[in-house]
């Protein structure tokens, strides 16, 4: 499931590279928790727990019902 995930944000990166942003795949934890790192503009805008939520949380788990959340790490 992991390599499926990695493809799947693979297809987000490039809506947050539009606006300088990107995100790097951190770990799926035991309890289906994807962890990412948000990096350029996306690392400090005050929108990016909503684009986290709204935008790549909603699609992985459209894509993979077992995903519980996503979160993002420093």
């Amino acid at each position: 499931m992991e390599q499926k995930i990695r493809e799947a944000l693979d297809q987000i990166r490039p809506i947050l590279q539009r606006d300088g942003g990107d995100l790097e795949f951190v770990e799926l934890t035991d309890d289906n928790v994807v962890k990412v790192r948000l990096q350029g503009h996306c690392a400090g805008c005050p929108g990016a727990t909503m684009t986290l939520k709204a935008v790549i949380e909603k699609i992985l788990k459209e894509n993979f019902p077992e995903v519980k959340a996503v979160e993002a790490v420093q």
